[in-house]
């Protein structure tokens, strides 16, 4: 959320319908036991922890799953507005190792928002609140399609 947008009711309202209506259709984000602990508009926190499955040669989590990580909670943050957004890009730093049992949270940010793009930072960390990564996104709003097939009444 840039720092103009102070949340209200509806918006908080309205950030929390399309948060439920994607869950319910993102089969990858459940699909990888993530799940949403923080939604707001411009905003999102997911979590996630790592897995036998998601490890690599060297035992720690695939870079891949960091990304999706960040990507999910890149997704929830940007589509909060209930326009349909997507991404044109991002890039990630992945900064430490997370290893099995870890517990990540990815925490995103909306650092800009003008006309149809916006950028986003998402910092995921470990339990230990350790960073694991940092990742910028960037978006592509577009204009005229609901996220919801029908509108939120407050």
């Amino acid at each position: 959320m840039t720092d103009a947008q102070q949340p209200t009711a509806g918006s908080q309202a309205l950030a929390e319908a399309v948060r439920d209506h994607m869950w319910a259709a993102d089969t990858a984000t459940r699909t990888l036991g993530m799940q949403i602990t923080h939604i707001g508009p411009g905003s999102a926190a997911l979590c996630m922890t790592v897995r036998a499955d998601m490890l690599n040669g060297h035992a720690t989590c695939h870079g891949g799953f960091i990304a999706t990580l960040a990507d999910s909670a890149f997704a929830f943050a940007c589509n909060s507005y209930n326009e349909v957004t997507v991404a044109s890009g991002f890039s990630i730093d992945l900064v430490a190792p997370a290893r099995e049992g870890d517990v990540l949270t990815a925490t995103a940010s909306e650092l800009n928002k003008a006309g149809r793009t916006g950028v986003y930072d998402i910092d995921v960390r470990n339990q230990r609140n350790e960073r694991i990564a940092a990742f910028r996104g960037r978006s592509y709003t577009l204009k005229g399609k609901p996220v919801l097939p029908e509108p939120v009444r407050p």
